[in-house]
């Protein structure tokens, strides 16, 4: 203890910069810790949580108050997504009419929607809205001492609150990421052939050649594992938010910026793991 208090005293910068590394590095072993309960409590979830499943399910995806009227979750997502895919047309038309195969848009389309847009955008539009919902929730909820007290009436309030938020979140994200991909794809079919000309026939013959039923089913994976990632971390700081309302709002702000950056490393790990060697890609047809 004295040579550590003499070693603090003679460099105080290597010994603040050594406390910042161990208290980092205690916090990402407290989030791994709680990121494995959660996943191995989703079994109690599915045991004995049901009828709160169904309800947090039918919250995501529908939504409550002024969020159930636009439709939900699901309604934002689909417009996200229409307008990305719209922006994967427009660009994608204009960059190969650049050197002349501005037919191959409808390829533009099939290989860049599933593979990277329609995963990224589900996952975004969970966080922003699902994800940041959750947190707030649990935030209230442990500032408010309600998660203290379901742990007094011995209630396990990880699987209760976390757990059964990621089971749904699993669970929306199917309809979520099919309404992702086909509004993607038809916004970018009406974009490409309304708004610029292309003919129908050329657009669906190289968009069906290069859909493979293999890269819907990696995409949807990868949504998949997105919405695993987005809702643990979503529940990870609304569950140890402290510091009253105004730090329910600060862990808000970190849980949508932490998601967004694992979102953006889980597509890029999925995407490179399937498709860096070979990429599944043959031009021709």
């Amino acid at each position: 203890m004295k040579s550590s208090a003499a070693t603090s005293r003679r460099f105080p910068r290597l010994s603040r910069l050594t406390r910042g590394w161990v208290a980092s590095w205690i916090r990402v072993g407290t989030q791994m810790s709680f990121y494995a309960m959660t996943l191995a409590d989703i079994r109690v979830a599915f045991r004995q949580y049901k009828k709160e499943i169904v309800r947090l399910i039918a919250q995501m995806s529908l939504g409550i108050g002024a969020l159930a009227v636009i439709g939900g979750t699901v309604v934002i997502v689909g417009f996200l997504t229409l307008s990305s895919g719209a922006t994967i047309a427009v660009q994608g038309y204009n960059q190969l009419s650049g050197i002349g195969v501005e037919a191959l848009t409808g390829f533009f389309s099939a290989y860049v929607n599933v593979r990277i847009i329609a995963p990224a955008v589900a996952g975004i539009g969970l966080s922003a809205t699902i994800g940041a919902g959750a947190t707030a929730q649990l935030g209230a909820m442990r500032i408010a001492e309600e998660i203290d007290a379901l742990e007094v009436m011995g209630i396990r309030s990880v699987g209760y609150l976390a757990s059964t938020r990621v089971t749904a979140g699993m669970i929306v994200v199917i309809p979520l990421y099919c309404v992702a991909v086909l509004m993607a794809f038809l916004a970018a079919r009406v974009t490409t052939t309304v708004a610029y000309g292309q003919s129908t026939g050329v657009y669906d013959h190289y968009f069906y050649t290069f859909l493979g039923p293999i890269d819907l089913l990696w995409s949807f994976f990868t949504a998949n594992m997105v919405a695993i990632s987005v809702m643990l971390v979503h529940t990870y700081y609304g569950f140890t938010a402290t510091g009253g309302p105004a730090g329910v709002g600060e862990a808000v702000g970190r849980a949508v910026r932490t998601s967004l950056i694992v979102l953006a490393f889980v597509v890029l790990a999925i995407a490179l793991s399937v498709y860096g060697q070979s990429g599944h890609f043959n031009l021709s047809g």
